[in-house]
């Protein structure tokens, strides 16, 4: 065990899990197998539900350093993360910078198109200035398919697809129940990948499969039909590849720590970046320890990792 490693074993550790987005549920399961693992490890922990918590209590409770469970918005846009450094309270995952601008499929979508990392093409729909006739224009821009999402939602909410003018105004309409802005991104025909990042290293591909129309909240969180390959059986070369890319979309946004790259690959063969996750989900069963564990890595291990990683960033910075 390394000087580092014993020493952060000493330190109070806050999980912050729960909180207020449309996706608490996620987050309270992650949470909790997060605080179970690392008592597992030997830490001291405090299991917080952020959900009408006053985070200055965390001062009081002499907390060492948190571990953001944290799913969507408020935990995984940097909000957290700034009261967090205001109080001095070092933490796991992405500073605030490289949080809110993953958080943000539009500002993110645009960084990737900056650096020259491949994404498909998009458009950006604000709700104050959206009017219907625009559809038509929209949908025949982007190829005639299209994918709908709210900019800083997570877990597919609210996500659509539309093939017509009329499906694609409805589809914005209902996005903008959960934001003022909306991705709208041209139609990919091809099989989802993700990969994890876990510091400077991408862990082994997973593949995803579902018989949903795709891999929606249902497919991610309900259906006991979903598959996960992983070995994802693509070539040594491939994979190598995908992993590169995925690291260079990670760094794009200025994440680091850990977290998640969703990619997908069209049907011409080519590598298409969809977002990245810094806060993804942390149950026993999710894709990040699917990936650890062919890595090598136990759950407990993996939690370890993560906060040796944020320990390491503090005494670097």
């Amino acid at each position: 065990m390394t000087d580092l490693l014993n020493k952060i074993k000493q330190e109070h550790i806050a999980v912050l899990y729960g909180g207020d987005s449309a996706e608490r549920e996620v987050s309270l399961r992650s949470g909790a197998a997060i605080a179970n693992a690392l008592e597992k490890a030997g830490f001291t922990v405090s299991l917080i539900d952020t959900q009408d918590y006053c985070l200055s209590n965390l001062v009081d409770l002499k907390v060492d350093r948190a571990f953001i469970a944290l799913h969507g918005r408020g935990g995984e846009d940097g909000c957290v993360q700034g009261a967090l450094e205001y109080m001095g309270i070092p933490y796991t995952g992405s500073g605030v910078l490289g949080s809110a601008l993953s958080m943000d499929k539009n500002r993110s979508k645009q960084i990737m198109q900056a650096c020259g990392l491949p994404t498909a093409p998009f458009v950006v729909v604000d709700k104050q200035h959206f009017e219907s006739a625009q559809s038509t224009a929209i949908l025949h821009d982007l190829g005639g398919k299209v994918m709908v999402k709210p900019a800083h939602e997570g877990s597919s909410i609210g996500m659509a697809i539309a093939e017509s003018a009329e499906q694609l105004t409805l589809a914005l309409e209902q996005a903008f129940n959960f934001d003022a802005e909306v991705l709208v991104e041209a139609w990919i025909n091809g099989p989802e990948y993700t990969v994890t990042i876990l510091g400077e290293r991408a862990l082994p591909v997973i593949h995803m499969e579902t018989p949903n129309t795709f891999y929606d909240y249902q497919a991610k969180y309900q259906s006991s039909t979903t598959q996960y390959h992983c070995p994802c059986h693509l070539s040594e070369q491939d994979e190598k590849a995908l992993q590169t890319l995925a690291l260079k979309a990670f760094k794009a946004t200025g994440a680091e720590g850990w977290g998640r790259v969703d990619v997908m690959r069209n049907e011409h063969n080519d590598w298409q970046i969809l977002e990245v996750n810094t806060v993804p989900g942390m149950t026993e069963t999710s894709l990040v320890p699917k990936s650890a564990q062919v890595a090598g890595l136990s759950f407990v291990e993996l939690v370890t990792k993560i906060v040796e990683l944020s320990a390491n960033r503090e005494e670097l910075g």
